[in-house]
């Protein structure tokens, strides 16, 4: 059986990092389903969904990480043809990617103890986001 929904939210742009476990949670419960995967996918070409521990140390570290090896303040050539200054979000999306997969095993996530599932906005803008969650098992 497969089963497709959205989570969906609005973020402040700049690096905000959501915790959207407990939707992804919720999503499964919903599907009834017991064994799978659950893929996430953001239709979006400046923002990523990876996995952290989700507190204010390991988040500020992960976010000061992509200022340091991907800087908002240097040239981009995407911000010089479309001039809206966002080059730096285009290239962090690309380093982390738009997807993640995630086993399920009676009915919950294989993550690990202090493992969440997280969406990243690179944008220099607030935005509505959508999370496309594609749940399949049995």
């Amino acid at each position: 059986m497969v089963v497709t929904e959205r989570i969906q939210f609005h973020t402040q742009g700049n690096g905000d990092i959501i915790d959207i476990t407990e939707q992804v949670r919720h999503q499964i419960r919903n599907a009834g389903l017991q064994n799978g995967t659950v893929t996430l996918f953001t239709p979006s070409s400046t923002s990523a969904l990876t996995t952290i521990e989700y507190e204010s140390g390991a988040i500020f570290d992960l976010q000061q990480l992509f200022d340091r090896i991907v800087p908002p303040d240097i040239d981009y050539r995407h911000n010089t043809r479309w001039g809206d200054g966002n080059g730096h979000s285009h290239v962090r999306h690309a380093l982390v990617g738009p997807s993640l997969t995630v086993p399920f095993s009676d009915g919950r996530l294989t993550l690990g103890t202090w493992q969440q599932i997280v969406f990243v906005d690179f944008d220099v803008r607030a935005r509505s986001r959508s999370v496309v969650v594609q749940i399949m098992g049995e």
